[in-house]
Formats: structure tokens, C-alpha cells, sequence
């Protein structure tokens, strides 16, 4: 992995449901469920700002020191935000083993630029973020960093992606990452459908005068 598993203090939950789970969230604990591996699901809470910090730096694996219960190492499987979707309000994990081939979502890093962003009237637009991969609990990479400029063509794919050893792709290869957009030929066309819509108007309006006047010969 691309750095040490972190592991995080938790306590188990003797009772659960949102009005629990919102009490707790009050305290500065954030609510999460343990499962897999045919073991029976355990409710935890663990710290929230520990925690959220560590899922901000793309931690995707977590040793939990469980009080009484002793340790688990768990992959994050699921993150439940808020209603207005900027705060995790719950976490599912699953038990795992540092072996265990997993596919899991990593985001993209992107540096450089490429060469078509050297053009006058181009943007470069992202239209993904992240990727599923496939690889061990313990290759499980933070982030998939992009040199866009080895992007020499309209488009950069996920079949272009230099993934790290022991990582294989899991989405489709065809997918769009980055393009280039033109802005300039596409304003261009813009401005031009309204021309030609004003002038459907008026030559319509020159038919009837034209028919009246053939009718006064």
C-alpha cells in the first residue's frame, strides 16, 4: 500500500437507529457497521474528525482497535452523507484480510498539462474522477496519478492509465477520463442558429406579400 494502515480507536454500540446515531455524531463520534468474513455485523463508533481526516487523504483501509473485542482490519465499503451531501454521517466496513484481492474506487491525481491546452479556444474538461481497480487489500493504491502531458490526442481513456504494480483495472478500458473541448467552433454555431432562425420568420412573412401582390395582376 502506498503507506501504513492507520488504526483507529472504536467502542462498540450497544443500541442503534438515527436518533442514537445522531447523538453520537453530537459527541463528535461517527456511527459504522463491521461485517463479513461469517462473522455476525458489529455496530462500532469511532472519532469523527480522526477519522473523516484520514478519508480525505483516500484512506481506504483501517485497523480498528476495538475496545473489548480486539483488533479488525476493515475496507470501507460504503460512506452515508448527510442530506445535503457534504458530511459522512455513517460508514460501513467490511472485514478483510491484507491478501484479499478487493475491487475498490480510487480517484484520480492529475499533474501537468497537455498539449492541446497550448491552443487558443480549447479546455481540457475531466469527465471522471475516479476508476474501480482490482488488486490486494495491501496494493490498494491512495490515488492514480495522470501525466496529462502524455495525453497527445483529443482524448485520454482508461486503457492509457499507467497503473501501479499489481493494480488492474476493473472498469471499462473504453471510458473517457479528459478530453478537449473546443469552445470557440461550438460558440460559433451558437451564434449562427439564431441567424438562421430570424431568418426563417422572415421569409415567411415575404410569402403572403409576394402572393398579394401576383394577385393584384
Amino acid at each position: 500500500m502506498a503507506k501504513e494502515v492507520p488504526t483507529i480507536q472504536a467502542s462498540t454500540r450497544d443500541r442503534v437507529g438515527s436518533r442514537y446515531s445522531k447523538r453520537l455524531r453530537a459527541a463528535g463520534r461517527l456511527p459504522a457497521v463491521i461485517y463479513g468474513h461469517g462473522s455476525e455485523p458489529l455496530a462500532v463508533h469511532v472519532d469523527e474528525k480522526i477519522t473523516i481526516g484520514a478519508l480525505k487523504k483516500g484512506l481506504h483501509v483501517i485497523n480498528l482497535e476495538i475496545e473489548g473485542k480486539g483488533a479488525e482490519t476493515c475496507l470501507v465499503k460504503d460512506l452515508q452523507f448527510g442530506f445535503m451531501g457534504d458530511d459522512v454521517i455513517h460508514m460501513d466496513l467490511a472485514r478483510v484480510n491484507l491478501d484479499e484481492v478487493v475491487t475498490v474506487t480510487v480517484s484520480f491525481e492529475f499533474y501537468g498539462a497537455p498539449d492541446a491546452a497550448k491552443r487558443s479556444g480549447v479546455v481540457i474538461v475531466n469527465e471522471l474522477n475516479d476508476i474501480q481497480v482490482s488488486c490486494k487489500v495491501r496494493d490498494i493504491p491512495e490515488h492514480i496519478r495522470i501525466d496529462l502531458t502524455t495525453m497527445h490526442e483529443d482524448t485520454f481513456t482508461a486503457g492509457q492509465l499507467k497503473l501501479p504494480a499489481n493494480v488492474t483495472l476493473a472498469g471499462d478500458p473504453h471510458a473517457v477520463i479528459v478530453r478537449v473541448q473546443i469552445v470557440k467552433e461550438e460558440a460559433a454555431a451558437e451564434a449562427a442558429a439564431p441567424g438562421a432562425a430570424a431568418a426563417a420568420p422572415a421569409a415567411a412573412a415575404a410569402a403572403p406579400a409576394a402572393e398579394k401582390k401576383d394577385a393584384k395582376k
